[in-house]
C-alpha cells in the first residue's frame, strides 16, 4: 500500500473582504509533498490576495491556513524559514548585484560560506546568470531580473515554494524552461509548488488545478479530470467553460 503523501499547505474555508469586495469566498485547498499544483484563473479572480494571506502578509477575515501542519501563530519562524516566495510585483533589490542579493538573502536564512556559495553558483547556472553575476539588477533586463528574483526565493532550498504570476517579463523559451526546471525540481526534491497563472499552458502539465474565479474554488481537479468534467477535450476549454471567461494571453 503506497503512504499518503504528506500535506504541506490546508486552506480551509478562507474568506477575505476589502470593503463591499469579497476577493476570498470560503476558499479550500490542499498542496501535498512533491506535487506542483498550479493555482489557475483570470486577472481579479483573486489570487493574489489568496497568496498575500498564504504568505502571512494578510489576516484572513474567517477561516484557516496550516503550513508545515501549523499556523502562523503557532510557529512563524519554522514557517518562514522552509518557504520561498516569488511576489507578482518585484521585490528584488535594484541597486545591489545578483550576488549581493542572493548572498544577504542566503545569510538571512543562516547560511553561510561554503553552502551558501554553493546555492548561488547553482542557482546562478540554473538561470543562466553565471556571466552577470556582478551586474547590478538595476541594469538587467526585466525578464533577467525576474530570474533573479526567482532564484532569490530558492535560496533557501525550500519546502514550500509559493510562485505569483512568476513568469512575468520572461520571454517564451525562458518560461517553458522555468516550468520543466520546477517540475524536476518538485518531483526529485519532494517540495510542493503553488503556481499563480492566468496562462493555461503554465499548468497544462500540473499534477493539480485548483481553479479559482470570482474569489471562489470553482474546480480543483487532475488537468485530465477537469477536462473531462467540463465534457470538453482540452484545458482551455475547460477553462472557459468552468470560469465563463476565455483565457488570456
Amino acid at each position: 500500500m503506497t503512504a499518503a503523501p504528506n500535506t504541506i499547505l490546508s486552506v480551509k474555508g478562507l474568506c477575505k473582504s476589502y470593503g463591499d469586495l469579497k476577493a476570498l469566498d470560503s476558499v479550500e485547498l490542499v498542496a501535498y509533498e512533491g506535487e506542483f499544483v498550479g493555482l489557475l484563473g483570470p486577472n481579479g479572480a483573486g489570487k493574489t490576495t489568496l497568496f498575500q494571506v498564504l504568505c502571512g502578509l494578510f489576516a484572513p477575515d474567517r477561516g484557516q491556513v496550516e503550513i508545515f501542519n501549523g499556523t502562523y501563530q503557532e510557529k512563524s519562524s519554522y514557517i518562514l524559514n522552509r518557504l520561498g516566495v516569488v511576489f507578482q510585483t518585484r521585490s528584488v533589490d535594484l541597486d545591489m548585484s545578483i550576488l549581493e542579493n542572493l548572498r544577504f538573502h542566503g545569510r538571512l536564512y543562516g547560511m553561510r560560506k561554503q553552502r551558501l556559495a554553493e546555492r548561488i553558483e547553482h542557482l546562478a547556472s540554473m538561470f543562466d546568470l553565471d556571466d552577470l553575476i556582478a551586474r547590478p539588477v538595476r541594469n538587467l533586463s526585466g525578464g533577467q531580473q525576474r530570474k533573479v528574483e526567482i532564484a532569490r526565493a530558492m535560496i533557501n532550498e525550500p519546502d514550500l515554494l509559493l510562485m505569483d504570476e512568476p513568469s512575468a517579463g520572461l520571454d517564451t523559451p525562458s518560461r517553458s524552461n522555468l516550468v520543466r526546471e520546477l517540475h524536476d525540481l518538485v518531483h526529485t526534491k519532494g517540495m510542493a509548488l503553488l503556481w499563480s497563472t492566468h496562462m493555461v499552458d503554465e499548468v497544462e502539465n500540473a499534477d493539480r488545478i485548483i481553479l479559482l474565479s470570482k474569489g471562489k474554488v470553482v474546480a480543483q481537479n487532475s488537468p485530465e479530470a477537469m477536462i473531462k468534467s467540463a465534457g470538453v477535450e482540452n484545458l482551455v476549454d475547460a477553462y472557459s467553460v468552468l470560469t465563463g471567461t476565455a483565457p488570456q494571453d
